[in-house]
């Protein structure tokens, strides 16, 4: 199996800035490719693939050198990364969609350098407790827990005024678990974060909504800031503070759920939602106005305060390891089918269902059910019979 392992590092004022040079060196080359690409297709309609940029490197560290104080990987790196986002943008437009042509990057929205290879340029020294880092020096880390595998790829990341590591590894032992026997499918919704079939419900911790008001007092007194003033700076910092702190909480609370379930389940089914369709805006467009554009932007905010996108792939990751079973289904129609015999039901409040034939019932552990069932597993079998 391959995982990452994200590890907060503490680097001196001197390495912090270095890192920071880092950053900004490899945004400039990303930006600076992506405007070669760009010229290169108004003046001549033609294309300029990786192999060239690539090509290119020994000549831009000769003449620049603040280039050449970085690993020549980690460039190669970044420009594979405008490469992705360039064959990104043309399987876009052959697909009829929204194209989104690469943008330039500001510095501030380029928070990552990667290293390809451990060993080349960077170098993982678990015993001392450090990363070293071509340019930058050996960086302390706080390795929370021990890393598995073999350390195949390195990044450092900025995350507001905080640095950390981030390991991908390859070849990571699975830690398989005893079984239990239990098999269950899962809801998730808004009101309740998740409902199993068999009744359990998790209740929704709603850190967003929690946080709104720091978050609004945050975001008004950004806006009340001089645009480039040291004051306005701090501000964003703060906003940037608040963000982090709710999507820490969430990740914290998705870890903990995600275990939990694990622990107790040998396979658990969910629906396969599109959760980017369903938090599209409703507005429309002026000639064609959306209707209840203020209820669906509520729906969507409390959708993505919830995080079921998160969930599911740290749900899908701890089950891999653990040796246990995800199972997707088609989420057409799970809360309104009756789970027991089919019928469609009315919903005349959001947390119940009314079978024509078997009454009302409450509204996700029937669609947890009818999961469980489409999953073809035992529990929503029985149910259903």
């Amino acid at each position: 199996m391959r995982r990452a392992y994200k590890f907060r590092v503490y680097p001196t004022s001197g390495q912090a800035s270095r890192l920071a040079q880092c950053l900004r060196d490899h945004q400039r080359l990303y930006n600076a490719a992506l405007e070669e690409r760009r010229e290169a297709w108004r003046m001549r309609r033609a294309s300029i693939r990786y192999g060239q940029q690539s090509g290119q490197l020994k000549d831009i560290r000769g003449f620049d050198p603040d280039q050449a104080r970085w690993s020549f990987s980690s460039q190669q790196a970044t420009l594979r990364r405008l490469d992705k986002a360039m064959a990104a943008f043309y399987r876009r437009c052959k697909a009829g969609q929204k194209a989104g042509y690469p943008r330039f990057k500001a510095l501030d929205r380029w928070d990552s350098v990667e290293w390809p290879s451990d060993g080349d340029g960077c170098r993982w020294k678990p015993d001392m407790g450090r990363v070293y880092l071509q340019g930058v020096g050996h960086v302390k880390v706080h390795a929370h827990r021990p890393v598995q595998g073999r350390v195949k790829t390195i990044s450092a990341k900025r995350e507001g005024r905080r640095w950390y590591v981030v390991l991908s590894c390859d070849d990571v032992p699975a830690r398989p678990i005893p079984a239990t026997g239990r098999e269950v499918g899962l809801d998730v919704g808004v009101a309740r974060f998740a409902t199993t079939s068999d009744g359990e419900v998790i209740a929704s911790p709603r850190y967003t909504r929690k946080s709104a008001d720091e978050m609004a007092a945050a975001q008004q007194s950004l806006s009340r800031k001089q645009r480039g003033s040291a004051n306005r700076k701090r501000a964003r910092a703060k906003v940037a503070e608040v963000h982090r702190r709710v999507r820490n909480r969430r990740a914290d609370f998705h870890h903990k759920t995600a275990r939990a379930l694990v622990r107790e389940c040998d396979v658990i089914a969910l629906e396969d939602l599109c959760i980017t369709n369903m938090t599209r805006s409703a507005s429309g467009t002026l000639e064609e106005p959306g209707t209840n554009v203020a209820a669906k932007s509520g729906l969507n905010r409390s959708i993505l305060d919830a995080g079921w996108g998160q969930f599911m792939s740290i749900l899908a990751g701890k089950a891999e390891d653990a040796g246990r079973r995800i199972v997707l289904v088609n989420p057409r129609n799970t809360s309104i089918t009756c789970h027991q015999c089919g019928a469609r039901c009315t919903r005349p409040r959001q947390d119940t269902v009314i079978c024509p034939a078997h009454g009302a019932m409450d509204a996700d552990v029937n669609g947890a059910r009818n999961i469980c069932a489409r999953a073809g597993l035992g529990s929503g079998q029985a149910d259903a019979a």
